[in-house]
């Protein structure tokens, strides 16, 4: 095994100085004995390091070294980011929820990426809806941090599809969304497993769900939860069995939209399922509010409103075009977004607090539209 040694050009004294490893005896060492001296680097000095030769970059997504660097990805090594898209845009903004502040970081994405529209994230992965000269017939599925990517071909010709969503594992991912696929008069769910690269076709659910192009499904305890269109339902589909279920759950009075999303607000224990919706009549909401599915999932528990002013301010950005609405979950927030507005309304679980992200000032004034919003986390998968 040939491994690159790192040299430093700082001279060190002689009193400080250590005698220089034999190269042979590094040679020597056990693949196993030397991957557990290695997973004792500092993760942001070994993400340096990988460029020094092919084996270092391959050592990071080592079982070893993900156990040892992966739950604490999350946390404090590395921030997390609220990505913003636009098409208008040949780079993407990104938020830092860590140090509350936009940042000038420029994704290390190929020139071919560059304008192709991004449907959804999950972790460090993106998913791009189509890849260039394949006449719009595949996903490609892009790993940041490991700077790998994966060309999914479509399952079926023509392929016009909706809500897609990436979900990520310790052992890959799966890719859902809805198509009626070469049929008009049936609509199925295809669900792409990256462990074995293969689609799988299940029945569709015939009531259309939701009344936002933007909304993705939230997984949850392996399934997909998605809202319908009024009479509101929440819906599930089990992504191992393919079955759908309506929830009988009781849904608060006088909704004029609602979305889901799910996680835990303090970062540890089970995910919860979370609600955020309008009340009101005529189809205009007067306030906004989040609801908790309760352990037992038989009971939406009222959590927090939407202060006055912050309820009216959105009611009027998106003016109460509730289609242009979406939401996701992101390190332990709830994200309120608008695709006609620069700014996003956040609801801090732990905290029980909301906020707005203030807008970017990378953005051109003339933008009125079009912005897309995602959670962006950096951490450690496989390849994809």
């Amino acid at each position: 095994m040939d491994l690159a040694v790192v040299r430093s050009n700082h001279r060190a004294s002689l009193e400080n100085s250590t005698p220089e490893m034999d190269r042979k005896i590094w040679r020597k060492l056990p693949v196993e004995l030397l991957e557990r001296i290695l997973s004792f680097l500092p993760l942001k000095t070994f993400l340096y390091l990988r460029s020094t030769c092919k084996y270092f970059r391959s050592l990071i997504f080592s079982p070893l070294f993900l156990s040892k660097h992966g739950n604490s990805l999350s946390s404090s090594p590395l921030s997390s980011f609220i990505l913003l898209s636009h098409p208008q845009s040949s780079h993407y903004l990104l938020y830092d929820t860590v140090l509350n502040t936009w940042r000038d970081i420029n994704l290390p994405l190929t020139g071919s990426l560059t304008f192709t529209p991004l449907l959804c994230t999950a972790s460090c992965l993106m998913c791009f809806s189509a890849v260039p000269d394949s006449s719009n017939s595949a996903f490609l599925i892009y790993n940041l941090l490991a700077r790998s990517t994966r060309i999914v071909k479509f399952p079926e010709y023509p392929f016009a599809f909706e809500f897609p969503t990436l979900i990520t594992n310790s052992s890959g991912y799966h890719l859902f969304c809805l198509s009626s696929g070469s049929s008009s008069s049936h609509l199925y769910a295809y669900v792409y497993d990256s462990r074995v690269r293969e689609w799988t076709r299940y029945d569709g659910f015939q009531r259309t769900l939701g009344d936002s192009y933007h909304q993705k499904g939230v997984f949850l305890n392996g399934s997909l939860y998605f809202a319908t269109r009024e009479p509101f339902s929440v819906v599930s589909f089990d992504l191992h069995t393919g079955k759908w279920e309506t929830s009988e759950v009781d849904l608060p009075a006088e909704l004029t939209f609602i979305r889901l999303a799910a996680g835990n607000g303090n970062g540890a224990g089970e995910k919860r399922l979370f609600m955020i919706g309008g009340t009101g009549r005529n189809g205009i909401s007067r306030n906004m509010k989040v609801w908790e599915l309760d352990v037992k999932g038989r009971k939406w528990t009222e959590v927090e409103s939407v202060p006055d002013m912050m309820c009216r301010k959105f009611g009027s950005v998106c003016y109460h075009n509730y289609e242009h609405v979406y939401c996701f979950w992101h390190q332990g927030m709830i994200c309120v977004c608008c695709y006609t507005w620069p700014e996003v309304l956040y609801y801090k679980v732990s905290r029980k607090t909301w906020h707005w992200m203030p807008k970017s000032p990378s953005l051109p004034d003339k933008w009125s539209c079009g912005f897309q919003w995602f959670s962006f986390v950096p951490e450690l998968y496989p390849f994809v």
